[in-house]
């Protein structure tokens, strides 16, 4: 059996880390309110951060918060506070960027590891050999390493030295944070003084059919079409990255659906290239049913280019139902999700649990009434399922809710 790097899953909030633990992870990192790079997470109050801490180590599980913004003169002087309380409540690493907050995690969080963050984009073994003597214990690789580089780095810098990678997610369209817009247009790299500005210059869309009508550029919430990064995906490669330490899910502000789901695929794919055998199919096809953009395998095996035909997230499936737990007679205790009927396929699947497409039968009410059709979010439902699962199963039926294109 060969050593298996951490699982590392994100876990925005409480129920995302639940579902995190449930499906096999061996560690999660979250944040609080403050300093972390996922301000539209659920994230953990100063009160939920003990209470998350116990959950996990309650269940096995390490937790790794991230310290991780560039803290301004006001909020530096917050820090040491906040350092202190995750000291005390346990807390096993930290994840930090900021120079100022290294020293200060050292002097106010000495019982928690210190994690280098990848916003630092260390990417030579210079620079991971001068963090590990300034008491790292781990460092996260920036992401646009190849192997050979990150292999490079593994030979040559300390050996007690950890090293982590993110193995799955969203990929930013900049280096680690840092703009790459003047390579990807131009040839001309930022990181060598070369940069040609091209943030600067003024955009504008022309529609074929209305030549000379110019329509700007902008970004909203849903994203911008031209700067459009593939998803990573590396569950078929597992094998290249067992020498690892760790292996990171990105994901904090994802859903809990996508925690659970994307961390049981990858907590089998480890299992299976660590005893040295293929990876089950039904397993690999899981990190399909969660919402996400074209995939790639990051910059492993050199660039992974962007996807310009559309810039939709694939969206094929959706979450009806978590059980919550079971009654005396053998019925599942069902939170409903998202509404579906009696008579609907669904795909039925859990915490080392393979999914099982079953036809749903009637349900009941909790005070035993029949209901064909639920309709009310978290409203508690009985059913029947096929087999035997554990709480935080998830009950999904197959439609799809990708954006169509206009």
């Amino acid at each position: 059996m060969r050593k298996k790097p951490e699982l590392l899953s994100p876990a925005g909030d409480m129920e995302r880390l639940r579902m995190a633990v449930a499906y096999g992870a061996d560690a999660v990192y979250l944040a609080g309110t403050s300093f972390g790079m996922r301000s539209f997470a659920g994230n953990f109050s100063p009160e939920e951060l003990p209470e998350a801490v116990a959950y996990a180590h309650a269940h096995g599980v390490r937790t790794h918060v991230t310290v991780n913004t560039l803290a301004r003169n006001d909020e530096i002087a917050r820090l040491p506070a906040h350092l202190e309380l995750l000291n005390e409540i346990g807390v096993d690493a930290l994840i930090i960027a900021d120079l100022g907050a290294w020293r200060l995690a050292e002097r106010y969080a000495p019982r928690c590891e210190r994690h280098v963050s990848t916003q630092v984009s260390v990417s030579n073994y210079e620079t991971a050999r001068a963090w590990y003597e300034m008491g790292a214990k781990r460092v996260v690789l920036a992401r646009e390493l190849s192997l050979p580089e990150i292999r490079g780095i593994r030979e040559k810098a300390p050996a007690e030295l950890e090293l982590e990678v993110f193995c799955h997610g969203a990929m930013c369209v900049s280096w680690s944070g840092r703009c790459l817009l003047s390579n990807y247009m131009t040839g001309r790299d930022p990181q060598r003084g070369a940069c040609a500005q091209p943030c600067r210059y003024k955009y504008a869309l022309m529609e074929e059919k209305r030549p000379g009508e110019y329509f700007p550029v902008f970004e909203d919430e849903k994203g911008t079409f031209i700067m459009n990064s593939r998803d990573m995906c590396m569950i078929d490669h597992l094998d290249d990255l067992m020498d690892l330490d760790c292996l990171k899910i990105e994901g904090r502000a994802k859903s809990a659906y996508y925690a659970a789901i994307v961390t049981g695929a990858y907590r089998h794919g480890l299992d299976a290239a660590a005893a040295g055998v293929p990876l089950d199919p039904v397993w690999r096809d899981e990190v399909e049913k969660v919402s996400h953009r074209r995939y790639s395998t990051g910059f492993f095996y050199g660039e992974p280019g962007q996807y310009v035909d559309n810039s939709r997230y694939i969206r094929e499936y959706q979450v009806c139902a978590v059980v919550t737990g079971h009654t005396p007679d053998g019925l599942a205790k069902l939170s409903l999700r998202n509404k579906f009927a009696a008579g609907d396929t669904l795909e039925l699947v859990g915490p080392d649990v393979r999914p099982v497409c079953f036809t749903a039968p009637q349900m009941l009410l909790p005070d035993g009434t029949p209901i064909s059709e639920p309709r009310v979010p978290q409203m508690e439902l009985l059913m029947r399922l096929p087999r035997p699962v554990p709480e935080l199963s998830i009950l999904r039926r197959q439609v799809d809710l990708s954006a169509k294109e206009t």
